[in-house]
């Protein structure tokens, strides 16, 4: 069964320090998807499970709280 990156760095006691050092992808990007707030390109993908020493199938990718849309013009 997949699991999140964030759990393979736990499991493999990796800090989002070395994910990034690793993976050469910069900060801010690493931290959204191990946060589950960006989905990754499937070049960000393979950067990241090479990182961590897996295949991609074994990372569920992709956001992990729902996205809204929101419906209106704001205040009048």
């Amino acid at each position: 069964m997949p699991v999140t990156v964030a759990q393979l760095c736990q499991e493999r006691q990796l800090s989002l320090e070395e994910l990034v050092a690793r993976s050469g992808l910069e900060e801010s990007r690493v931290t959204a998807i191990v946060e589950g707030r960006w989905t990754p390109s499937p070049q960000e993908r393979r950067r990241i499970a090479d990182a961590l020493g897996a295949s991609i199938d074994e990372i569920t990718w992709g956001h992990k709280t729902p996205i809204q849309h929101l419906w209106g013009h704001g205040p009048t």
